[in-house]
């Protein structure tokens, strides 16, 4: 097994590497902030297409460990008034189009037999179905994007390796700073450090199937409905 781990800088990116390396897989992470060839930024397609050129081995794993919730003195939008269409473009280049850009010139890296697995960290805020607080609109709107590409993507991925999965992962609440500001209301016991929430997503990882694809999961392995 060979994985890939887009933003591993820090956070649960940086906890999946140290998890597949204590599990003796080769890794290789990439991120924004890495200068060299491990570098990748979601916003720019050269530099994505160049880290997937640089593979030398077909990756069976690839896990985008990326999100944008707020940014500076942007946040999550608490009702209609709030909305300003450049930070809904910011949440969409990042939540949205940047996986999109990478499955594109990621997933023809991987194998075209055998099982492989592509897996995106999304949020149960993206369900529609489970939504019933309202709010967060550029994260809700960018988050569900994200789940109807990963669906869409997998229908086609499954053409070309019938045993391949492309997923979205719901993490749970991790102390990262993505979720440091929205803290104040999570149970101690659903608080996750880094490294439980890399280990808790690596079992998920490890339990899919082939008919698991398109679908999304939380950190317990259940599907959260679309």
């Amino acid at each position: 097994m060979t994985a890939i781990v887009i933003g591993a800088s820090g956070g649960i990116g940086a906890a999946m590497v140290e998890a597949l390396r204590d599990e003796e897989i080769a890794v290789r992470g990439f991120a924004r902030s890495f200068i060299g060839p491990d570098h990748l930024d979601l916003t720019d397609e050269a530099s994505i297409a160049a880290a997937a050129a640089s593979l030398t081995t077909p990756p069976t794993l690839v896990f985008l460990a990326t999100g944008l919730l707020h940014e500076d003195e942007r946040s999550p939008e608490k009702g209609l008034a709030a909305l300003d269409a450049e930070w809904l473009m910011r949440q969409y280049a990042i939540n949205t189009i940047g996986p999109a850009l990478v499955a594109k010139h990621l997933l023809p890296k991987m194998p075209k037999t055998g099982r492989c697995v592509f897996a995106a960290l999304s949020a149960r805020v993206g369900s529609i179905g489970d939504n019933r607080l309202g709010g967060w609109y550029g994260y809700r709107m960018a988050k569900a994007a994200l789940n109807q590409f990963v669906r869409t993507v997998s229908i086609e991925e499954k053409r070309r390796n019938d045993r391949s999965i492309v997923v979205g992962l719901h993490p749970g609440t991790v102390d990262t700073a993505l979720s440091k500001p929205f803290q104040g209301n999570v149970r101690a016991d659903q608080l996750f450090t880094p490294s439980r929430a890399a280990v808790q997503l690596l079992d998920v990882l490890d339990a899919l199937k082939a008919p698991d694809t398109g679908k999304l999961f939380d950190w317990e392995g259940k599907e959260v409905t679309p």
